[in-house]
């Protein structure tokens, strides 16, 4: 069986590069030329036998300009008669100055193969029938009180989650990654995140709830704003016109945005209404809302792994960047997370229900965040925190999912069933 999530601890995507990667030459678009400040420092990359100095982000200064002209290409460069065709070594995953617009050749041979998994998983919430859970929802012995407030607060969040997630992509991460086939990938991932809120959505029409009062949890539920307004600072960070990568002051600030939103918000923040909703299901109730979190879950797990193996392949080409204190930040991002989705159990569940109870999810919680920081190359957080929801390893293993989802989409392209009224 696979892992919980199936994603590699601490280790490079297997189509990466080598640690020492060739200054970029000859880039195939004409983009403007800015002479580098005269008394800019270079830096070797590190070798085994040696621990470079960590540079100090002062020294990196450099005006808005040249900047701009440090930071890779945005695929709207204008076009150049006559340039070479781009070469593998070209292509860098930030900062590159090759053509965007040629997705080949691959160089990231993983975030191709993730694409096209993501396309053969492809579901729409309507395919999942909600009749049962309607008729249980207006049973008034169906649900206890307990019960109806997880799946209302549960929706809440999730509801404008992945709407900050898919402004995070669109609007900060995408111009800054600067290599095609990450994109092509984005550009799924931002698809999903939009099925993601239909099926929300669909639950909520379907169940009969006020629209206005579920979209509206995240102003007006303290634990739920919370996770919302942790997050929102990183995505301004880079949405700003001004910011530019290109310094690892500024590369810094990317690496923590791809951090927040992949390995926080979707790693983290996500997991208590995972078991809350599936914990449904496994008692044959609400079997539809917990047959489409099931769906979400497994393209939420894709995002993670994803977003995983970018950050690692960004430390790959930028040894420099993941200095001692910007992992003392990163570590102290975990925890003030973990923290948050504590707070978050204990409000969604104040007391025991559907076999489960808040305390419970301080010890899960935190197995997940060690989880986090391994698939990172951080230290452990809260060593031997264990997993007090195994049966949460098993939904997670995307082999049996993957089966079940493929034989799903099979059936429902071939079975002559489409309707053209």
């Amino acid at each position: 069986m696979l892992d919980w999530d199936d994603a590699p601890v601490a280790t490079a995507p297997t189509a990466s590069t080598p640690m020492h990667v060739p200054p970029m030459i000859d880039p195939i678009v004409a983009m403007p030329r800015v002479a580098a400040p005269a008394a800019r420092p270079v830096y070797a990359a590190p070798t085994p036998a040696a621990t470079p100095r960590i540079p100090e982000a002062s020294e990196f200064k450099l005006t808005p300009l040249q900047a701009k002209a440090e930071a890779g290409a945005t695929g709207l460069e204008d076009i150049t008669i006559g340039a070479r065709r781009i070469q593998v070594d070209d292509k860098k995953i930030i900062n590159c100055r090759a053509d965007l617009n040629q997705l080949v050749p691959f160089k990231y041979e993983w975030a191709w193969k993730k694409y096209l998994d993501a396309c053969n998983n492809h579901w729409m919430p309507q395919e999942v029938n909600m009749s049962a859970d309607i008729a249980l929802w207006q049973d008034p012995n169906g649900l206890t009180e307990d019960e109806r407030m997880i799946i209302k607060r549960s929706l809440g969040f999730f509801s404008t989650a992945d709407s900050l997630v898919a402004n995070n992509l669109v609007l900060a991460v995408y111009k800054h990654l600067t290599n095609p086939e990450c994109r092509q990938y984005l550009l799924r991932q931002a698809f999903e995140e939009a099925i993601h809120t239909h099926a929300y959505q669909y639950c909520i029409e379907s169940l009969g709830l006020d629209e206005a009062e579920v979209f509206n949890m995240y102003r007006e539920v303290p634990s739920i704003h919370d996770k919302a307004a942790w997050s929102l600072p990183f995505t301004q960070s880079l949405a700003d016109e001004s910011f530019h990568t290109g310094t690892p002051e500024a590369d810094q600030r990317l690496l923590r945005d791809l951090i927040a939103f992949y390995v926080v918000f979707e790693g983290i923040f996500f997991y208590v209404g995972f078991v809350q909703l599936l914990s449904f299901g496994r008692r044959n109730k609400m079997v539809g809302v917990s047959e489409q979190i099931q769906y979400i879950m497994r393209d939420e797990s894709m995002h993670m792994n994803f977003g995983i193996d970018v950050i690692n392949q960004i430390k790959i080409e930028n040894p420099h960047l993941w200095t001692p204190k910007f992992q003392d930040e990163i570590a102290q991002m975990l925890t003030e997370a973990t923290e948050l989705e504590i707070k978050y159990a204990h409000d969604t569940m104040p007391r025991g229900v559907l076999g489960l109870n808040a305390s419970q999810f301080n010890e899960y919680l935190k197995f997940v965040c060690n989880r986090r920081c391994s698939q990172i190359g951080l230290k452990q957080l809260y060593p031997g925190a264990e997993n007090p929801f195994p049966w949460m390893s098993e939904v997670m293993d995307l082999k049996k999912e993957k089966n079940f989802f493929e034989t799903r989409v099979t059936e429902y392209q071939t079975g002559g069933a489409l309707s053209w009224d």
